[in-house]
């Protein structure tokens, strides 16, 4: 055991001597269109610490985080009771993962999830969302003994190749292939629904009831009625809840906006985490995994390396007694509602704004065609470079000048998505729609910075066909 001294490893004084080389070893080392992309746009920030929904820089200066990581900072970054639990758990130097014996934290923590999914019975712990994808397109073809899988037009499941085979965005698909014969419908579409099934092959469906590439909900009633023609046809319903679930739309789970709707299985990961130790979960109902295990000879038939560590199940059993001490659902589902009403009423100030949408702290900005001439013209030049250049025009001046960080949705597409801390409040509403006010003032102006700015996006769009 080493005390971190001379010779031994110590972690502050490797970050002291080699953090300012952060850029240049993604671009030597990992993946270097990272720190190119960064560049371009101005997001190569040095952020030095983190709490809550808030980043400073060596220079003092807040940043408010809209993007929570991607959804994975659910309740905040660095939560108390989150290190607490995993100071703890280290400090128990628990028996774990030995493989053959029942540790009491992965069922506690099944436990838990289960009491928010009556209807549900077990779970399996991996690593991912992307995983519990996986898990359940593999539970549902053996549960079944079908086939093929259908998914939406415009799902983001996973990057694996079986979560790849049922994701319905075109360009994270292309040179992959062959993928798994899944087929893809548009959300809604109950007609294309009904034609699959009578097929006879379909093992089920994997919907997110609020596309994250987008942010756009299945239509009312969708999910009630796709999970009853697919019992029909003894197939599944599968609820990817990896970015919607935990309360991120303002119930536990997005699915349960809809009443009588009961998935039979249901994916989630990312806040679950707390931001700290990767976790996925695929939750089920008990006939499936009686199928799947169906033998003591079977007992490992699926199964991870890393699932149900001791430090991801103390993390997940934290993040859900937050949730519950701070409840966190309803606050999300208050603070989203406020949100969506003060973005809502600017969109007849302002002629490129054409519509806010979403559901709890899951909001989508989507931009659209102006009428004016000037700024109809300007849109045009953008769009005939690359679709999706005006959105990237706001997300840049948010953060530069305002220190607010946002994503665009999804690529080619002229929509900002907001998936913040479900702890944000008042004073973070406000601040976001002030920020944003301006920017859209400054972009109807038709002039200043921003439009600069998209000529150099113009440019280097045109560079990279």
């Amino acid at each position: 055991m080493t005390d971190g001294g001379p010779g031994g490893f110590d972690l502050g004084r490797l970050l002291a001597e080699r953090g300012a080389e952060r850029y240049e070893l993604h671009a030597r080392h990992l993946n270097h269109q990272l720190p190119r992309m960064l560049h371009t746009i101005g997001f190569d920030k040095v952020y030095e610490r983190a709490e809550g929904a808030y980043f400073w820089d060596a220079e003092g200066n807040d940043y408010l985080d809209m993007l929570a990581g991607f959804g994975v900072m659910g309740i905040g970054r660095h939560h108390p009771v989150v290190r607490k639990a995993l100071h703890d758990v280290l400090d128990a130097r628990l028996a774990d993962l030995t493989r053959f014996d029942c540790q009491p934290l992965p069922g506690l923590l099944a436990e838990k999830l289960l009491g928010h999914s009556p209807h549900l019975d077990r779970v399996f712990f991996g690593n991912s969302g992307t995983e519990a994808v996986e898990t359940a397109l593999k539970f549902a073809r053996y549960a079944t003994g079908k086939p093929r899988v259908l998914y939406c037009d415009h799902a983001f499941h996973g990057l694996t190749t079986g979560s790849l085979s049922v994701n319905g965005e075109r360009g994270f698909r292309d040179g992959f292939a062959p993928l798994l014969p899944d087929t893809p419908i548009a959300l809604g579409d109950l007609d294309a629904l009904r034609r699959e099934l009578k097929r006879g092959d379909v093992a089920a469906l994997v919907v997110e009831p609020i596309q994250g590439k987008g942010v756009h909900a299945a239509p009312p009633g969708f999910l009630y009625e796709a999970q009853e023609l697919l019992h029909r046809h003894k197939a599944l319903l599968i609820a990817d809840e990896v970015q919607t679930g935990l309360g991120r739309t303002g119930d536990f789970y997005a699915y349960q906006h809809e009443d009588g709707v009961e998935p039979d299985l249901v994916c989630v990961a990312k806040a679950l985490s707390g931001g700290y130790v990767p976790v996925g979960a695929t939750l089920g109902k008990d006939w499936i995994f009686r199928k799947v295990y169906s033998s003591m000879d079977r007992v490992l038939v699926h199964s991870a390396s890393f699932g149900s560590n001791a430090q991801a199940m103390a993390a997940g059993l934290a993040v859900l007694s937050v949730m519950e001490d701070e409840e966190i659902v309803a606050g999300a589902r208050r603070t989203g509602d406020l949100l969506r009403e003060r973005l809502t009423a600017l969109v007849d100030r302002y002629e490129l704004l054409y519509e806010v949408r979403g559901r709890g702290l899951m909001i989508g900005i989507e931009f659209g065609r102006p009428s004016s001439l000037k700024l109809r013209s300007r849109w045009t030049m953008l769009q005939a470079a690359r679709k999706g250049l005006f959105a990237q025009m706001v997300v840049v001046p948010l953060l530069q000048k305002h220190r607010i960080l946002t994503q665009v949705s999804g690529d080619h597409l002229e929509v900002i998505k907001l998936i913040p801390p479900l702890i944000i409040g008042e004073a973070e509403v406000d601040r976001f729609v002030t920020a944003f006010t301006e920017v859209m003032d400054d972009a109807h102006s038709g002039g200043g910075l921003m439009w600069d700015f998209g000529r150099t996006l113009v440019k280097q769009a045109v560079a990279n066909r």
